[in-house]
């Protein structure tokens, strides 16, 4: 994938991010900023996803809480729900990680 196409992805994910979560400071669930750091930390794992190819970042659903990063979905293998998990471990302000994700059948 070249710097363009990656470029145009993650902007992408960012922008679908900010859409389907953008009602959680409304509804009081955490301060502006914490919102703002957790919508950043989820978009930062995505990209992780979109950039590695054995972690399928269309069937990984990602949600952030204080920090707290949620997996949910599913993956083909319990190699890449590993991936996964480590991917998201290893982002810039997550502090724990919960693996729900089911490796199908």
């Amino acid at each position: 994938m070249n710097k363009y196409a990656r470029a145009i992805a993650i902007a992408a994910l960012a922008g679908a991010t900010l859409a389907g979560t953008g009602c959680a400071v409304v509804r009081g669930q955490q301060t502006a900023g914490s919102y703002v750091d957790d919508t950043t930390i989820t978009t930062a794992v995505k990209a992780k996803f979109v950039e590695d190819k054995t972690v399928d970042a269309a069937a990984i659903k990602v949600q952030t809480l204080n920090g707290t990063v949620q997996l949910s979905g599913f993956a083909k293998s319990s190699a890449e729900k590993t991936q996964a998990e480590y991917l998201a471990r290893n982002t810039k302000g997550v502090r724990d990680v919960k693996n729900d994700l089911m490796v199908r059948p």
